[in-house]
């Protein structure tokens, strides 16, 4: 991880206050750029959202879901926790919370609107940044490699079916054409283009010269991502400061389903007999969110405005301290993990020549 990455909370919480201040003084720069849009769709975010995207999903190689039985056990936990469980606990936790605990705390009119914020962050695995929490973890680097390819390829038939059952089931209107805008706009594109750069770069002149190209991109992809958030917080700024709490009583379910839902691919993993090298990354990438593509999506699907759009950007706030939590207790438990009988049973089974 390198400083921009490590300290990414930092600039975040920077973003806040320049987007709020950027707001306040200059508001009609803001509203015109939220009026540059084509079917709901901002096309400034579009760009900074595709210039976030590209790069990471250039690391993907979708080669390597050959080796998807490689770690069967762990990838059947991780597609388990991402696809059966993190969406629908975090509607849960959002209904709880949000739509009742919380309620009257929060501006009624934008309640829906929040939920609906939740449910887009926990319905897409990350893409990106669980390479990071993996090597952190000492993750087996094929398993993390292949799982993140295979959710990558589910990612685009899921996605918009699990989110508009959600959010039917909230009774909030699903505008099914924006939705699937967003899709086809956030992940079908995107992949297909950051595949055909890779392929062009690694038959041109090999690994070298996409690792170069990575290395260009990779400061861009986090402007991006700056840059959107500036916009996102100019134009919530002045809800945020006249009720600053809704952060923080949006922040509770999303930390919840985080920690549950890491620590129950990690219990399961162990209970299946799965490598700790394999589990690690298995509990971080159940836990967590490819928070670009929810941004990405709640404006297209809600607005600038919405609260759907601050309750995504909470989860880019909080997203970096929390996982490196989470890549603390994998790493101290890692003994504990290795004491389990499952676990030891399958090592004892390894051949000599197997990594680890």
């Amino acid at each position: 991880m390198n400083l921009f990455e490590r300290y990414l909370t930092l600039w975040v919480a920077l973003c806040i206050v320049v987007g709020i201040a950027l707001g306040h003084f200059f508001p009609s720069v803001f509203q015109a750029i939220g009026a540059a849009e084509i079917a709901k769709v901002n096309l400034p975010v579009a760009l900074l959202i595709w210039l976030m995207i590209v790069p990471m999903l250039m690391k993907i190689d979708f080669a390597a879901l050959g080796r998807v039985k490689e770690h069967w056990r762990g990838i059947g936990v991780t597609l388990f926790i991402n696809w059966a469980v993190k969406p629908f606990s975090m509607a849960a936790l959002g209904w709880l919370f949000i739509g009742w605990l919380f309620r009257s705390y929060l501006p009624e009119a934008q309640i829906d609107s929040y939920i609906a914020g939740l449910i887009l962050l926990a319905a897409a695995p990350c893409t990106a940044m669980v390479f990071v929490w993996s090597n952190l973890s000492d993750g087996e680097p094929h398993f993390t490699l292949s799982q993140v390819a295979l959710n990558d390829t589910i990612m685009i038939f899921a996605f918009a079916p699990i989110v508009g059952l959600l959010l039917g089931l909230s009774a909030i209107t699903v505008p099914w054409d924006t939705l699937l805008l967003s899709v086809g706009l956030y992940i079908v594109v995107p992949v297909a283009i950051a595949q055909i750069l890779r392929r062009t770069l690694l038959a041109g002149s090999g690994n070298a010269a996409l690792q170069r190209m990575l290395g260009r991109l990779q400061p861009l992809s986090l402007v991006a991502l700056l840059t959107t958030l500036i916009l996102l917080f100019g134009f919530q700024g002045e809800q945020i400061i006249a009720q600053p709490i809704i952060i923080a009583l949006l922040a509770v379910p999303i930390l919840i389903q985080v920690y549950f839902n890491s620590g129950l691919a990690y219990i399961l993993n162990r209970w299946s007999g799965e490598q700790h090298c394999v589990a690690a990354p298995s509990a971080l990438i159940g836990a967590s969110n490819f928070f670009e593509l929810a941004v990405a999506a709640a404006i297209s699907l809600f607005g600038f405005h919405s609260g759907a759009a601050l309750a995504t950007v909470v989860g880019v706030l909080i997203e970096v301290p929390v996982m490196l939590s989470v890549v603390k207790i994998v790493n101290a438990s890692k003994g504990w993990y290795e004491n389990g009988a499952a676990v030891r049973r399958n090592r004892n089974r390894l051949s000599p020549t197997v990594k680890r």
